[in-house]
Parts: C-alpha cells; sequence; structure tokens
C-alpha cells in the first residue's frame, strides 16, 4: 500500500444519547421555547440557551417575538415529556427550579440581518461555515454508526415509555463501533464490532437483568442481524450501576451534542449548535440546506459520497463560498457537480427558509435523535430536490 493511501479496512465509532441526557433535555428545552415563539409569531427571532442542574433549569438568551410566552409552562412540559416526573428519580418538573434570564436581540444586529429586508435579501444571522454529508451506505443516507446507535437511543426510549423494561430512566448513551471496507471512497459496512450501551434505572433491578433486557429488548430487534456474529463485543452498563442520572448526575447544557446532532463524527462540522435557534441563524438553517443538497446529490445519483460546505458573513445574503467534495466517488468532477448545486440551490438565508418552509414550530423534534436521517415530513431537507442537469 502506498504512503497516505486510504486503509481498506478500518474501524469508525459514532454515539448517542437518550432525550434524558442531560445536555438534550437543554436542547429540547431549548427547542420547546423556539417552538412557542414560531407558534404564535413565525417571524420571531430567537437564541435561547438552557442549563441545567440538580432541580434547575435556566433559559438565557435573547428573544424577540410577539408571541406571548408561559415560560414556566413552556419549560415544565418539556422535562415532563422527557420523563422526568418525580424526585425519586433525581428531577422532578413539577418542582424544579426554573429561571428565565431573557433579553430583546440586539438592535444592531437586527439592522444588520433582517429589518427592511425580503427573503430574498435576508442577511445571514451571523457568520460561519456549515457542512452536509451523505452516504449511500443506508436507506436513510446517513453513516451506518451513526444510524445504529441512534437507533439504539430510540428503542431504549420506546421500551422505557411502554412498559416493555420498567426499570429504565430517562438518562442514557449509546455507542457502535463498525468495520468498514473503503472501496475507491465508497464506505461498505462490513459487521458490527462493539456496542456499548450505558444506562440510568432503578435501584432495585440487578445488573444481570439489566444486561438481559439490554440485549433481548434493544439490541437484537435493533441491529439487523447479517452485521453481528460471535465477535461481536456488547459494554452493557460497564460502570457497573447507573441509578444517579439526568441533571442530578451531570450539569447540562445546550450544544454540547453537536456531532451527535449531525453526522456521528463523519464528514465535518463548522461548530454551531442548532437548538434555540431560530432560522434566520444559518449555523442551523444552512446546515439544514447543505444535508439537502448533499443528499439531492446522492440520491440523483451523481455520487456514492458527499460532503457540502457552505459559508456566510454577518449581514450578507449571498454566501461566501461553496465546496463540494465526493471522495471520488463522483460520475462527473467535483467541479462539474459544484457548478449542478449551483445551478439548483438558492443557499441565501431568506430562500433557504422559504423553500424548506422552515418557520414553523417543528423544532422540539429535532433535538433528540439527530436531525438527519429522519422519516419526517416536517424534516423537508430530508426531501431531495429533483436535479436539473
Amino acid at each position: 500500500m502506498s504512503a497516505g493511501a486510504p486503509l481498506e479496512t478500518f474501524f469508525f465509532t459514532s454515539e448517542c444519547v437518550s432525550e434524558g441526557h442531560p445536555d438534550k433535555l437543554c436542547d429540547q428545552v431549548s427547542d420547546a421555547v423556539l417552538d412557542a415563539c414560531l407558534k404564535e409569531d413565525p417571524y420571531s427571532k430567537v437564541a435561547c440557551e438552557t442549563a441545567t442542574k440538580t432541580g434547575m433549569v435556566m433559559v438565557l438568551g435573547e428573544i424577540t417575538t410577539q408571541a406571548n410566552l408561559d415560560y414556566q409552562k413552556v419549560i415544565r412540559d418539556a422535562v415532563e415529556w422527557i420523563g422526568y416526573t418525580d424526585s425519586s428519580i433525581g428531577f422532578d418538573y413539577k418542582t424544579c427550579n426554573v429561571l428565565v434570564a431573557i433579553e430583546q436581540q440586539s438592535p444592531e444586529i437586527a439592522q444588520a440581518v433582517h429589518e427592511n429586508k425580503t427573503d430574498e435579501n435576508l442577511g445571514a444571522g451571523d457568520q460561519g461555515h456549515m457542512f452536509g454529508y451523505a452516504t449511500d451506505e443506508t436507506d436513510q443516507c446517513m453513516p451506518l454508526t451513526h444510524v445504529l446507535s441512534t437507533q439504539l437511543c430510540q428503542k431504549l426510549s420506546e421500551v422505557r415509555r411502554d412498559g416493555t423494561l420498567s426499570w429504565l430512566r430517562p438518562d442514557a448513551k449509546t455507542q457502535v463501533t463498525v468495520q468498514y471496507k473503503n472501496e475507491s471512497g465508497v464506505m461498505v459496512p462490513q459487521r458490527v464490532h462493539t456496542v456499548v450501551i450505558s444506562t440510568q434505572h432503578n435501584e432495585d433491578v440487578d445488573n444481570e437483568t439489566i444486561s438481559a433486557g439490554l440485549m433481548e429488548k434493544v439490541i437484537l430487534p435493533t441491529i439487523p442481524a447479517e452485521y453481528l456474529d460471535d465477535d461481536t463485543i456488547y459494554h452493557l452498563n460497564p460502570s457497573g450501576r447507573f441509578v444517579i442520572g439526568g441533571p442530578q448526575g451531570d450539569a447540562g447544557v445546550t450544544g454540547r451534542k453537536i456531532i451527535i446532532d449531525t453526522y456521528g463524527g463523519w464528514g465535518a462540522h463548522g461548530g454551531g449548535a442548532f437548538s434555540g435557534k431560530d432560522p434566520t441563524k444559518v449555523d442551523r438553517s444552512a446546515a439544514y440546506a447543505a444535508r439537502w443538497v448533499a443528499k439531492s446529490l446522492v440520491k440523483a445519483g451523481l455520487c456514492r459520497r458527499c460532503l457540502v460546505q457552505v459559508s456566510y458573513a454577518i449581514g450578507v445574503a449571498e454566501p461566501m463560498s461553496l465546496f463540494v467534495d465526493t471522495y471520488g466517488t463522483g460520475i462527473k468532477s467535483d467541479a462539474e457537480i459544484l457548478e449542478i448545486v449551483q445551478n439548483n440551490f438558492d443557499l441565501r438565508p431568506g430562500m433557504i427558509i422559504t423553500q424548506l418552509d422552515l418557520r414553523r414550530p417543528i423544532y422540539q423534534k429535532t433535538a433528540a435523535f439527530g436531525h438527519f436521517g429522519r422519516d419526517d415530513p416536517d424534516f423537508t431537507w430530508e426531501q431531495p430536490k429533483e436535479l436539473q442537469f
């Protein structure tokens, strides 16, 4: 093998966390506030952060809206839905302290970005660079490592909520390592090498029951049998006991699970979080658009795998740059595919909002189990565009 050549086979790992993880609780609260604003005023300008620790949720940020918000109700309802309903599990939506430190959006930002501007010349809400990624290794055009780790978390939530595993509590983490083959830039999954699950549980369940339940009710119904073999490694609650979890176990903050939110470490990330941000914030809307572009290219058969980058300056409508990398899997050159993107997509922030219909109150459900690869009609960026070329 020549120096610098890609490995023929390699291991890659992605993780996910459940809706009860303290950081994810914060993401969902931030997006619950955003949705409450957009429901009454679709043109709300929202930048809402959340922090949580034992018995406390705090929202802070800048919001300009015509909506009349009951912050206490919005926040407590979000925590209740997650499953923190009793102090015996370490957190209770009814009794937790809710703190609100919200101010108006800076008038300097408002005049630069949106005041007296149409959607055609709406400026980007901030500078930054955003990425979109797609791969044909799964039906969702998402990396298998990310898909499986996310589906394991979704299954944990399902069997907790329907009582199948009644000893489960809301906080959990999963991690999946897959062995891949690199076929000229195309990622071909071979097998699942390792599965890790750490889940919060009741005090009165023993470790053997936990392991057996996770294997029978979570892992085997979720991971296709073709990827599991006698050499697959399982680490199920490897720390031993996990009774103390959620905000009681760790502090949580919005925007600390940006890789889980996107592609599980594949592709690239510009660093900007999504939750709590209205769609004039390109950290969110342009990342959704970049995914739309990448998935459209893969679904059109122009490439097997694709990374798209777009960048912006605050107050400026036209992107600063646009980049496409097909990892050598394209049926045309990357330069030709870039031209196809430029001819088929308008990536000005206001046009992204219009094309993807992003002023709807749809965001709380994006804040758990990933923003991409979801089969939900509200996730408009997951519906490939028919390209003209």
